[in-house]
């Protein structure tokens, strides 16, 4: 037998032995559409929107990260609740803006737009600076084609371009899942290398709108993030100073992570807050009047999001087992510890209609692909399930769908809802 993540507390439901979505019965939620389907619940969702607003001070914006999850439903939802987007690619812009037609920010309102990523084509520039995003520069040639492009454009069209620089800078986020900081790096310019950037910015009539650090992410350490977010206000302090200019926008990144594995505990998002508090009100001179940023994706909507996928059928090979479902990696790639896992372990994972009663019996859930590493729970403990029940597979709601390999072996599409 192996351990499994545990199940986020908002699907733990005293008095409910089957799985609860948005207070609707899964079953509900599935209907008669087909399946595999990712179920994302609005109320998880809002509920970590209102956690790190009552945790953070009141002067640090929140945005969200589409690459976690880009389905537009979602984005629309979000909408309303987040202070800006963070953009990675062309599409996310698009799928952003038609979120926003139809979302629910306040009517006239206006949400910051930031694209970041290092390799930013002519067309997604040209797009953005349409748009009036702030691009997040990652290399001195990026911020000539960008100024380039700008110039080209019909007089006063679009105005001055707006540009923050990424940093890469000499340290990194302790014990994250991904380390973006302290090496060398495809992301962002080198620490020392920035304030010249920053002038040649200036010097173009172009409008320096700050800089962004991301060092990492997933940590579950509050010590590690605050650490990290400290040395991210005295690196800004550092470059103003050297600038001569303040920034009007410090990105502090993101890092807070979610617990998917067994013996994983949730951030201490309050000891966090308390941490930076500190650090803010004890940040450089030339910072006092600079804007600060948290931008994050998985901590606000992973836990939210649940993959259901149907039992086709039930096996057992040399007295191990196995139970198949109608998904898999190709949906659900990082739940089978082939998304940057080292060493592979179980997210959590229930059988849907009994989730609350307790288990009987090691099985492994597999996908239907021809794979071996198609794998969703390895010998875990579970309730029974038989042919035509559902196996649920938690923290979902990031990195699921628009991650996985989606087009292998030519499968069909998982659903995707928002209840």
């Amino acid at each position: 037998m192996k351990a499994m993540g545990p199940i986020p507390p908002e699907f733990v439901v005293p008095g409910h032995e089957r799985l609860q979505l948005g207070g609707t019965d899964f079953a509900e939620v599935v209907g008669d559409e087909p399946t595999p389907v990712f179920a994302y619940d609005r109320s998880v969702i809002r509920r970590r929107v209102e956690q790190f607003r009552a945790a953070m001070p009141r002067e640090v914006a929140l945005h969200y990260a589409v690459k976690a999850n880009p389905y537009g439903p979602l984005l629309a939802e979000l909408s309303g609740l987040v202070d800006g987007f963070d953009l990675a690619s062309l599409g996310e812009l698009r799928q952003v803006q038609a979120a926003l037609a139809t979302g629910a920010a306040p009517e006239g309102s206006h949400l910051p737009l930031s694209f970041a990523g290092p390799g930013k084509l002519d067309e997604e520039l040209a797009a953005g600076l349409e748009s009036r995003i702030t691009f997040q520069v990652e290399s001195e040639g990026e911020f000539e084609r960008v100024v380039r492009l700008a110039a080209g454009r019909e007089q006063g069209r679009g105005g001055r371009p707006r540009l923050a620089v990424r940093v890469n800078p000499p340290f990194g986020l302790k014990g994250s899942g991904m380390k973006m900081g302290g090496l060398a790096s495809q992301f962002g310019v080198d620490h020392e290398a920035v304030p010249g950037l920053v002038r040649r910015i200036v010097e173009a009539g172009a409008e320096w709108r700050g800089l962004h650090v991301y060092a990492g992410s997933q940590s579950l350490s509050a010590e590690a993030v605050s650490e990290m977010q400290r040395a991210t206000v005295a690196l800004a302090g550092e470059i103003a100073a050297e600038v001569g200019l303040s920034p009007p926008e410090v990105n502090l990144g993101g890092g807070f992570g979610i617990p998917y594995f067994p013996g994983d505990k949730p951030l201490d998002i309050e000891a966090v807050g308390a941490a930076l508090k500190e650090t803010l009100a004890a940040r450089p001179a030339i910072l006092r009047d600079t804007k600060f940023v948290i931008e994050l994706g998985r901590w606000l909507v992973g836990e939210g999001g649940v993959y259901l996928t149907r039992v086709i059928d039930r096996k057992v090979s040399r007295g191990k087992t196995f139970l198949v479902v109608d998904g898999g990696l190709h949906h659900m790639l990082a739940a089978s510890g082939n998304f940057g896992q080292l060493l592979r372990r179980n997210y959590p994972v229930a059988v849907a209609h009994r989730r609350g009663a307790e288990a009987e019996e090691e099985v492994t859930v597999v996908g239907c692909l021809c794979t071996p590493l198609d794998l969703l729970g390895d010998e875990v403990m579970l309730p029974r399930a038989e042919v035509g029940d559902f196996i649920a597979i938690f923290c979902a709601g990031a990195y699921g769908r628009t991650a996985s390999p989606e087009a292998f072996l030519s499968q069909g599409a998982a659903r995707e809802v928002l209840v």
